[in-house]
């Protein structure tokens, strides 16, 4: 689905835990989660510690559809 956006101009970021499946799915733009059950955060950190967390992906992934790339890329 990533690379069926991407071909109609539209950038977009794929937010993954497991990053070889998005190389192998052609994403181009690829932000590491934290883990599989909770992608975008860790339930085990204190409420403000997780929202900073939460931020820090939120704000890479931005971040990222502001670059443009030629190749694959994971943004680390």
């Amino acid at each position: 689905m990533v690379k069926g956006i991407e071909a109609t101009g539209i950038p977009v970021v794929h937010v993954c835990t497991v990053t070889p499946i998005s190389m192998t799915v052609g994403a181009n733009r690829i932000v590491p989660a934290i883990a599989i059950p909770h992608p975008l955060g860790n339930p085990s950190l204190k409420p403000e510690e997780e929202k900073a967390l939460r931020r820090k992906i939120v704000e890479k992934a931005l971040h990222a559809l502001t670059v443009d790339v030629d190749k694959q890329t994971i943004f680390k």
